[in-house]
């Protein structure tokens, strides 16, 4: 995730949103150099912090961020989850990323475009409806569908979205808990570009009990979660389980799913069970914030890849559980980054498919059909691509100069950025030919 984008990066300063939110004010009785008139039984801790295990705390420094951040107002039961608003942006700020970097109209760079409309699809969205709600107040070409099977929840979810004057991009769907997760037909919706959820952890009220007993710190925030958020049977793994037996149907009719994961181990079972399933394109993040850590899995049945950054972000992850790498530095040559540049334009240019080389950034985007560059293509009469020929393989290149100091010369470094395919060898190949090409001269 580019935390460039998160306002969160260095936590929320509570005597800053005190004296900015008359609201937020009322719930503590004493801060230095800030006059209370309401005081109430809550408070901030002798560090300056919420009482997080408080839930009126909770809830009025959720309603204030939204507020204050995103001009949001926010009404919920006392007995159903109050979302962290710091920790949702992120997730959502990491699909942006994720949209953003295996866009289907690749330009030179991964630059976000703030007018493209987007439609997603939250799973499970809760009595906050907090992701659609975010997501259209944060990016204004965005629009959700929404699903919840809780009456409850249904009722409050509803009653945000309509106080936000939000119904016209906000569509909410009251589903059957037996029905499916992924209801794109009854939505009226032929293609989307993302779903999201959060699923519950636990596998059963035992299974929650024993998470919390094992717990070496107190949780850094009080829980007011129904059983229906929490607990759901075979845990959370299960519940993404359905989502990708779901997802083997409908294809490209959405470009990334994504979960979010509340335990590490839950990495490994989602993505064995990808791998299991055929799936050669998808995307592990980690989101933190303060003392909280949850994984983001995706998955594509499209061929359009991630930034690496995106795809490869989640550390304490295991290799295997990864994608393979989309980026890596062809070539270091110490030779002018305009020579190389002519060197690759000149041997790239030569492949046949689709090639943009623009000079004066030292950055190109390809597509070729096939391997049209190895010996063995070349023997098998590989060439131009044929008008109509699917563009099974796309790439970015960049020439880069690489400054020298003291003990090294400056270098010029190549580096090839995989856009779009499901070959590794493919693209590990079409890295060694431009490494061949460079180096030939």
């Amino acid at each position: 995730m580019n935390s460039n984008k998160n306002i969160y990066k260095k936590d929320v300063d509570f005597t800053e949103l005190a004296s900015q939110d008359a609201d937020f004010k009322n719930i503590i009785p004493t801060i230095s150099n800030i006059p209370i008139l309401k005081p109430l039984s809550l408070s901030l801790k002798p560090n300056g912090q919420v009482d997080f295990s408080d839930p009126e705390s909770v809830q009025q420094l959720t309603k204030s961020l939204l507020k204050r951040d995103f001009g949001l107002k926010l009404d919920l039961p006392p007995d159903r989850l109050c979302p962290a608003v710091p920790n949702r942006l992120n997730y959502l700020l990491w699909i942006q990323d994720l949209l953003d970097t295996s866009t289907p109209t690749p330009s030179l760079d991964d630059t976000h475009d703030p007018t493209r409309p987007v439609i997603g699809l939250d799973v499970g969205t809760g009595a906050s409806a907090i992701y659609p709600l975010l997501g259209c107040s944060h990016y204004p070409s965005w629009r959700f569908a929404c699903t919840e099977t809780d009456p409850h929840s249904f009722a409050f979810s509803r009653q945000n979205i309509n106080q936000n004057n939000l119904s016209n991009r906000i569509r909410l769907l009251q589903t059957d808990p037996d029905g499916p997760l992924l209801p794109l037909d009854h939505l009226g919706l032929d293609t989307i570009d993302f779903t999201l959820t959060n699923p519950p952890f636990f596998t059963s009220p035992s299974d929650l009990l024993a998470s919390a007993t094992l717990k070496s710190r107190p949780p850094s925030s009080v829980c007011t979660g129904a059983p229906s958020e929490m607990v759901t049977p075979g845990g959370e793994t299960a519940f993404v389980a359905r989502m990708i037996a779901e997802s083997v149907p409908l294809g490209e009719r959405v470009q990334w799913f994504t979960a979010q994961l509340g335990k590490l181990g839950s990495v490994a079972t989602v993505v064995k069970d990808l791998k299991e399933r055929g799936v050669k394109n998808w995307a592990v993040g980690e989101l933190v914030q303060g003392r909280t850590k949850r994984w983001v899995v995706g998955w594509s049945w499209a061929g359009w890849r991630p930034a690496i950054r995106v795809a490869r972000g989640a550390v304490g992850v295991a290799g295997g559980d990864l994608p393979f790498p989309s980026e890596a530095v062809a070539v270091k040559v110490v030779v002018e980054a305009g020579e190389v540049g002519r060197r690759v334009d000149e041997a790239v240019g030569g492949l046949g498919g689709r090639w943009k080389w623009d000079a004066d950034s030292g950055v190109g985007v390809g597509f070729v059909a096939r391997n049209t560059w190895s010996r063995a293509a070349r023997r098998k009469g590989g060439g131009m691509e044929e008008e109509g020929d699917e563009m099974a393989f796309g790439f970015r290149i960049y020439v880069r100069e690489v400054p020298g100091n003291g003990e090294k010369s400056a270098e010029t470094e190549v580096v090839v950025r995989w856009l779009k395919g499901d070959d590794s060898v493919l693209f590990e190949s079409f890295c060694g030919m431009v490494k061949r090409k460079v180096e030939a001269q």
